[in-house]
């Protein structure tokens, strides 16, 4: 597999380009999970890596996620740095156990002795009518865990900065992949490209309200802004790229120009990261606001398979528009 030098390139051609410059740069570094290998994996996420690489780094793994984190937490205790695929985020629930009980705290309870440099990829989130078992965003289920990085980049050349920051990384990231972006196009990210975990971007400049978002709801928070701008309403999108570290700097740095917040995010409501986002402005910048923390996330039901019923429940370009008026206006 070649370096893309071209300007633009697919989220997807991305995952795989990202991978691809770390087990270049590194002969520690490995990946397994299902279907990964001749296949270029079930969302073609890592075409291409097989044939540069070989069985030797690239591991086709039986169907069971526990065996799957299983064997990337051992190989990460001996040295090794694995980028194991979970193929649906839904399915973190099938092997919880390793990934909330075991990988997160291994460090802490050796007292550093033990680390577990793992990368842990997977498809995340809705809008393609999967149904409900296989179209959950569960960024929240890991926020939960003390222990575990968590990025969800929004662009290509987020998916390869991220990814060589994960892979570096001395703890265990949760890399999360929407499914939406898949086919999205981006510049493409030059070599030697990282983005440090931890910092937010500033997608768009804006003066009036800021918009804080993740991964898909990024570009629909652009859209939205671009339809909210011949309103002469400006809003500033802020793309979070990670959720631990939290950049909580620049979302308070926005709103002291601003003194309007939206958060926008696929989680459902009801324990969502936006919660957290909303408690620490409300301790760290309540005087900057002028206006209500408000939310929009999605409901607190299993996703439909119906397009017409998910478009209901998930966040919308259109239900971002209608509470940026609204906060715009208070």
């Amino acid at each position: 597999m070649a370096d893309i030098t071209g300007d633009t390139m697919t989220y997807r051609e991305a995952v795989a380009e990202g991978i691809a410059r770390e087990l270049r740069r590194d002969p520690a570094v490995v990946c397994l999970g299902e279907d990964i290998g001749a296949a270029g994996g079930v969302f073609k996420t890592t075409a291409g890596l097989f044939d540069e690489f070989g069985p030797s780094r690239i591991w086709d793994t039986p169907i069971s996620e526990q065996a799957i984190l299983g064997l990337a937490m051992g190989a990460a205790m001996t040295g090794m740095r694995p980028v194991a695929e979970i193929m649906f985020a839904d399915f973190f629930a099938v092997c919880w156990d390793y990934l909330a009980n075991e990988i997160p705290k291994m460090r802490y309870m050796t007292g550093g002795q033990v680390t577990v440099p793992l990368v842990v990829r997977t498809a995340n989130g809705g809008g393609l009518g999967f149904g409900a078992q296989h179209s959950q965003a569960v960024e929240n289920w890991t926020f939960a865990i003390p222990g575990l990085k968590i990025a969800a980049p929004s662009n290509p050349a987020d998916v390869i900065g991220l990814m060589a920051a994960a892979i570096r990384s001395q703890d265990p990231v949760v890399f999360f992949e929407h499914k939406g972006l898949f086919a999205s196009k981006g510049p493409a990210a030059p070599p030697g490209h990282v983005v440090p975990l931890g910092k937010a971007a500033i997608a768009r400049p804006g003066s009036d309200v800021t918009i804080v978002a993740l991964a898909a709801t990024v570009p629909m928070a652009l859209t939205a802004a671009d339809r909210l701008a011949a309103e002469a309403i400006s809003a500033e999108v802020i793309d979070l790229r990670c959720l631990v570290p939290l950049d909580m700097a620049t979302v308070l740095e926005s709103l002291d120009r601003t003194s309007r917040l939206l958060i926008v995010e696929e989680n459902p409501y009801q324990g969502g990261w936006g919660g957290t986002i909303a408690a620490i402005v409300a301790d760290e910048g309540f005087e900057l606001l002028d206006a209500p923390i408000r939310r929009v996330a999605a409901a607190c039901v299993p996703l439909p398979f119906a397009e017409a019923l998910e478009q209901q429940v998930i966040p919308t370009v259109e239900s971002v528009v209608v509470a940026v008026r609204g906060l715009a206006a208070y």
